[in-house]
């Protein structure tokens, strides 16, 4: 009796996850159709036009892609429109715009020297938002209007040491860009300006004072315009060891880079940090956490030939948790499968914690 009751009970449970699994397959939201095709007008210009259709109700229409792109000596130019287009804010709220248009001038990446970025962008229609149950602000920038950026740096790479141990003869690595064991650092500095003209120039209201723009702002609400300035700053040190041909544990790669996005906001916590000190005060633990810079690490070690396990993470200090001070912030672990037939090429397989499911991608380089 013992197993028929036994048995009739994980029948049920088969059947039961049997049909939930059906229930999600039968989900519309899941699945969705895409038509691309890219034109070759000259060998300096091409066209990418693209047609989505999606099968949630949240998207009626299908969404429209044109990419225009053209290889200038030292520049490379890009003008993009997208009707409705699809946006995430930093919240993960998702939004339609009815037509979006950007234009991109951007100098060529170098190792070291200086760069500049110029972007035009344009929204027309009214933002709405799709899925979520509470109804939230939409985000300045995503109102109609135009938006002018532009930013300047300068990079300096600096190589600590690099490996002059031969390699393997007539054995190829996996991936050629890491192949070459090495210890480097690198450092950038630069400074961003942005001017908004129309609904998006109003100012979104700050409701953590650490988040809070400390650049120079000019608001000028009878013609509706914006002007930003600030300063930026990054600092990133990079170690691998193994040239990535043996079949076993002949890769282990560790980046990390701080991020310093606003210098004037620094500048002015640092202020106030001093100003504690010759006060004889006691900083507050806000004033502390919003002087430290955006952490991110990255790890990756070889397990077998071509494939390696990888984790992204961002770190953070989080002075209010009394036990443990650090805080992992939107870890993704990967496993990459280096196809070196291509020279450096990789499939993907990955999962965060925060985004439901197993992703998949493929890069070429």
């Amino acid at each position: 009796m013992k197993f028929v009751s036994s048995f009739k009970k994980n029948g049920a449970l088969q059947s039961s996850r049997l049909e939930n699994m059906r229930k999600h397959l039968e989900d519309r939201s899941l699945y969705a159709l895409g038509c691309c095709s890219e034109l070759l007008l000259s060998p300096d210009d091409t066209l990418l036009l693209s047609l989505d259709f999606y099968g949630d109700d949240n998207s009626k229409k299908p969404r429209k892609k044109a990419i225009f792109h053209h290889k200038f000596p030292n520049h490379n130019l890009n003008v993009e429109a997208v009707w409705p287009g699809l946006f995430i804010d930093k919240a993960g709220n998702y939004w339609d715009v009815p037509f979006s248009t950007a234009i991109d001038l951007a100098s060529l990446a170098s190792d070291s020297g200086a760069s500049y970025h110029f972007c035009m962008h344009h929204n027309a229609g009214q933002p709405e938002q799709l899925g979520g149950e509470e109804t939230v602000e939409v985000p300045a920038t995503l109102l109609p209007g135009i938006s002018l950026r532009s930013a300047f740096t300068l990079k300096k790479n600096v190589e600590i040491w690099r490996s002059n141990a031969k390699k393997l003869k007539m054995v190829q690595p996996f991936d050629i860009f890491l192949s070459n064991p090495h210890i480097s650092a690198s450092g950038i500095i630069g400074a961003a300006v942005m001017a908004c003209f129309g609904n998006n120039s109003v100012r979104p209201q700050v409701v953590d004072k650490s988040q809070q723009f400390e650049g120079f702002y000019l608001h000028a609400p009878a013609v509706k315009s914006t002007l930003l300035v600030d300063t930026f700053s990054s600092v990133s040190f990079t170690a691998q060891h193994g040239n990535f041909q043996r079949l076993l544990l002949d890769l282990t790669r560790f980046h990390a880079r701080l991020d310093f996005p606003s210098g004037s906001k620094f500048l002015s916590v640092a202020t106030r940090l001093a100003q504690d000190f010759f006060n004889s005060q006691q900083p507050t633990m806000e004033t502390v956490q919003a002087i430290c810079p955006k952490a991110t690490i990255s790890f990756q070690q070889q397990i077998a030939g071509p494939f390696s396990f990888r984790v992204d993470s961002g770190v953070e200090i989080d002075w209010k948790n009394k036990d443990w001070h650090m805080r992992v912030d939107d870890p993704v672990f990967s496993i990459e499968y280096a196809l070196h037939v291509l020279g450096s090429a990789k499939a993907v397989a990955w999962y965060s914690p925060n985004a439901s499911g197993i992703h998949g991608r493929t890069s070429l380089f």
